[in-house]
């Protein structure tokens, strides 16, 4: 059976775990994968990527932010479907296989999943960190107030996100809220596994911990500006 391939898109900016995030890509069981390493314009660690480079595929551009980079390893990738992985975070190896396996079964063109809480020493710190909700309803609602889905636990079809006009380059915080709203707007369904397959590291350097003041600004906007929307197509699901 032909698997089709999955890119994985690393973004890295200065990280010092970036190899360990390359090699939790490295280990993946799915026989099909490509992994994207995209240097958003890194002054420091980029010599621990050099021992990779004949293994994936190494990009560098100015710095743009996040969403930047992601964008540019994803218009690049020869994938039919898109991973995105922190570089401070980590998959454990079945990851992809596992999930490619359910959307595959069942036509999906999204999918997230339950995830796993690692310190800076890779010491789990908590399990199965994710929301379930109990129907599709109470995960739209949860929209209103947060981002209930955690980027480096989606896969998506990389044509989904070519529709939609990919990850907007003006928000450095919420753009993975903002195209998961875009994308529930439109129509499209988000199918969760719950089963933690990515390993999202918590620590003291991490841009959700130094940036939480403009971080929590950019979440507030975001919601704001889908807030009628979503209420809108809300209502038309429960009338």
């Amino acid at each position: 059976m032909h698997l089709p391939k999955v890119t994985i898109v690393i973004p890295f900016y200065n990280c010092p775990y970036i190899e360990q995030a390359i090699q939790s890509a490295l280990n993946q069981t799915y026989p099909n994968i490509e992994i994207v390493v995209v240097d958003d314009g890194s002054t420091r660690h980029a010599e621990r990527i050099q021992p990779y480079a004949h293994k994936i595929n190494y990009i560098g551009k100015a710095n743009g932010g996040t969403a930047s980079a992601l964008n540019y390893g994803i218009r690049i990738s020869s994938g039919e479907y898109f991973a995105w992985l922190s570089s401070d975070d980590l998959f454990y190896p079945h990851k992809i296989a596992r999930q490619m396996e359910y959307m595959l079964a069942r036509n999906a063109q999204i999918s997230y999943t339950s995830f796993d809480l690692i310190n800076e020493y890779n010491a789990i710190t908590g399990r199965h960190v994710a929301t379930s909700f109990r129907n599709v309803i109470e995960f739209y609602s949860s929209l209103h107030n947060s981002n209930p889905i955690n980027g480096c636990t989606v896969i998506m079809k990389k044509q989904t996100i070519e529709a939609l006009g990919y990850f907007d380059e003006n928000l450095p915080f919420t753009h993975d809220y903002d195209l998961w709203l875009r994308a529930i707007l439109t129509g499209y369904d988000f199918h969760y596994i719950h089963e933690p397959l990515t390993l999202y590291r918590w620590h003291s350097n991490m841009g959700t911990m130094r940036h939480r003041p403009a971080i929590d600004l950019e979440v507030a906007a975001t919601r704001s500006r889908y807030k009628h929307s979503l209420e809108h197509y809300l209502y038309r699901l429960t009338h």
